[in-house]
């Protein structure tokens, strides 16, 4: 499977953790942990593929990279 970038972040609202691949339209997951959300995401990410796949719609290539800043060179 491809290997997309995969965002992590705490979420007040909602009490625990989200984890989103922005290459994936609206592929999303929540966990109370970091690590619940990374593997709610994985399995959101096959369910995504497999689905975009039965439809016949294109599975975009990953391309999302984040910036990164480095302070202090």
């Amino acid at each position: 499977m491809k290997e997309y970038h995969i965002n992590i972040f705490y979420s007040e609202e909602d009490g625990g953790y989200i984890a989103d691949i922005p290459d994936l339209d609206s592929c999303s997951a929540f966990g109370a942990t970091p690590e619940e959300a990374l593997r709610e995401v994985e399995r959101a990410k096959a369910a995504w593929i497999e689905a975009a796949k039965e439809a016949g719609k294109p599975i975009p290539p990953p391309r999302y990279r984040p910036v990164i800043y480095q302070v202090g060179r």
